[in-house]
């Protein structure tokens, strides 16, 4: 038990990545009950956008100066390829039987997936994504390694900023109004339209943070990474209760702490030492998930309707 602590750290930290891609499924769903199974491609974009911007910096610059630049370049690539699939894919179906925006998203999904290996340099093999050196941080007994600092800083941030924007500005409210009737938003005089468009830019700039402490964790981007992190992310939100924001962060962190946790300690359970390790880790996740739909349908927050944005 004497790894529990970094387990947990482990566990929180992987969460939080979890949680922040998982906010722009839920908010999607919360306003247009659109499962966008492109989000997961729309968080790789972003990846590769922070990249990109890191490159075009003057070589040797400084990570830590870098960093405020990367994250604003990989936000403006998700945004972009976000708000163009709401625009330009989504839209046009919003009046039609919920199978053909769903088919559209899965469609969409292995286009913008085959783009990046396509047409991005090198994009065949994993990509090298600068990491912070120096030694870890000890902190309550778990090790923090430095590029992982800034999801530590960055999730919470978000959500607070997140939290504000929806109970205290027009636009939130307006959101939250969307979100319980949308035709009588309309005769309210919301612009529905671009409070949907709000939706899929915030939740595209979240899977974009995301990205970026997805990149300074692992050293690497890959153009294959957006699926197994969508899919858990959209766990995450299901787990947390699809369509409450809140209930997408905490779904996220018990997804992450489950799966660290099920990861080092279920093989030293007796009859159970084959099903340990990293090789189970995503069988755990989605155990944990049946389990919790079985308990509680609604998710671990259900859906509060005032606070679905």
């Amino acid at each position: 038990m004497n790894e529990l602590p970094q387990q947990l750290a482990n566990g929180l930290i992987l969460g939080a990545m979890y949680g922040l891609i998982a906010i722009g499924y839920t908010m999607v769903y919360g306003i247009v009950q659109l499962i966008n199974f492109a989000h997961g491609e729309i968080f790789m974009i972003g990846g590769f956008g922070a990249l990109t911007t890191y490159l075009a910096l003057p070589s040797g610059t400084a990570l830590l100066l870098a960093l405020p630049l990367m994250i604003l370049g990989g936000v403006a690539a998700s945004v972009l390829v976000g708000v163009a699939a709401e625009r330009f894919a989504y839209r046009p179906l919003r009046g039609a039987p919920r199978l053909a925006p769903l088919i559209t998203a899965i469609g969409l999904s292995i286009a913008l997936q085959q783009a990046i290996w396509k047409w991005y340099p090198n994009a065949k093999k994993a990509r090298v994504f600068p990491q912070f050196s120096g030694d870890p941080i000890h902190f309550l007994g778990a090790d923090i390694q430095r590029s992982e600092l800034f999801v530590v800083v960055a999730a919470p941030i978000c959500m607070l900023l997140l939290g504000l924007f929806v109970s205290k500005t027009r636009t939130g409210r307006g959101m939250q109004a969307t979100a319980q009737d949308p035709d009588t938003a309309k005769l309210m005089g919301i612009n529905t339209d671009r409070i949907i468009v709000m939706a899929f830019a915030i939740g595209a700039a979240f899977a974009a943070v995301a990205a970026v402490a997805y990149g300074l964790r692992t050293g690497q981007v890959d153009f294959r990474m957006g699926f197994i992190m969508g899919l858990k992310a959209f766990t995450a939100a299901v787990l947390g209760g699809i369509g409450n924001i809140y209930g997408a962060m905490l779904g996220g962190l018990v997804l992450g702490v489950a799966e660290a946790l099920a990861t080092a300690y279920v093989e030293h359970i007796p009859g159970m030492d084959q099903f340990g390790g990293g090789g189970w880790k995503n069988v755990w996740a989605f155990v944990l998930l049946i389990l919790v739909l079985l308990l509680r349908p609604q998710g671990l927050l259900g859906e509060r309707v005032a606070d679905r944005a």
